[in-house]
């Protein structure tokens, strides 16, 4: 038996995030982040445990560093509506001419260009803003009893997520993007493919070409259980999808089975986190051979729980790190066996 040691040189956060999303190489390891901000019950108890207030707690931790802008289609103000007459009210609050502050942009392209930071936006999907004018309840009835306000709400917003995207590109291109959706919950999607068919896929079908030209990776952000519809995202150019929540029976080593280089983050069940190190551990081997595929970077399915203390998330931390290391080696062992 050969003797299975590979050492594994120091790659940037980029340099990692693109062999393991882009080319499904893990062998250089693994990006290590929680890719959504904190819960504030989550923060503030961590405050209280002695984690410093005013900092970067995503370095306090030892997190790799990854900066997110989402660009919302409003200014502000009241923009809840209920038939066309109201969104033709409220349209001068919406859909702004987007604009970037130069200063920042330069500072994160250089931190980009140098691979200290991976840089993504979040822009509004054609389930999740129609949702958020009409409120939960209307929004269902609003596909059978105003179909027209809909497209037109949509193709609004295709236009203007195009022009965040061409605008944002004139400063750096972003490494990866995600499509607010939260179109699922736990028992499956929330509207029909019928109903995608006619009122999502004229919407992805012209922005997400505008996103794969520039090589950008598209995702969506959807909770519950979203595997029934990758097969569709898929077929209008998303590549892949966060968070993979575990608790609501989504199984990364099944969706990676039946897509094999389907994007994913997430998956790392968080009702885990505060059980201790044979807990995480545990956790840890059972997504292990969807990371070991390629194209998914572990990280929580969701939101760190305030259960999670500070002394808990550091050893998730540490753990993952340590995780890391190991399937870059046997990444590493299985490349260079193939070469041999």
């Amino acid at each position: 038996m050969r003797e299975r040691i590979v050492e594994i040189p120091q790659y940037t956060i980029r340099e990692r995030f693109n062999a393991v999303m882009r080319e499904g190489d893990v062998s250089k390891g693994l990006p290590i982040i929680e890719w959504a901000g904190w819960w504030n019950l989550t923060y503030e108890n961590w405050l209280k445990q002695g984690a410093p207030a005013n900092t970067n707690l995503r370095v306090w931790f030892g997190l790799d560093e990854h900066h997110q802008i989402w660009y919302p289609p409003r200014r502000s103000g009241d923009t809840k509506i209920a038939n066309d007459a109201d969104y033709g009210r409220i349209l001068p609050d919406l859909y702004p001419t987007p604009q970037f502050d130069p200063a920042t942009m330069e500072h994160w392209r250089k931190r980009q260009e140098c691979g200290d930071a991976v840089l993504w936006i979040t822009l509004d999907g054609p389930f999740w803003f129609p949702r958020t004018l009409f409120g939960i309840e209307p929004h269902l009835y609003a596909f059978y009893d105003q179909p027209e306000l809909m497209k037109r709400i949509n193709e609004d917003l295709a236009e203007f997520n195009i022009k965040v995207i061409e605008e944002l590109c004139k400063y750096y291109t972003p490494d990866f993007m995600t499509f607010a959706e939260d179109m699922s919950y736990n028992h499956g999607p929330m509207i029909s493919y019928d109903m995608m068919d006619e009122f999502m896929a004229p919407f992805y079908l012209r922005v997400t070409p505008e996103l794969t030209k520039r090589g950008i990776i598209s995702i969506i952000d959807s909770d519950g259980d979203i595997e029934p519809l990758i097969p569709w995202f898929e077929k209008v150019g998303i590549q892949g999808i966060l968070p993979l929540e575990r608790m609501a029976g989504v199984d990364v080593n099944r969706v990676r089975a039946n897509h094999p280089k389907w994007k994913m983050i997430g998956g790392f069940d968080k009702t885990v986190m505060h059980l201790g190190e044979e807990a995480l551990r545990r956790e840890f081997e059972r997504i292990k051979p969807a990371i070991l595929s390629g194209y998914y970077i572990p990280s929580c399915d969701h939101q760190t729980p305030p259960a999670v203390s500070v002394d808990d998330y550091k050893i998730y931390v540490r753990m993952l790190k340590e995780f890391s290391d190991e399937v870059a080696a046997e990444g590493a062992y299985s490349q260079k066996g193939s070469k041999d």
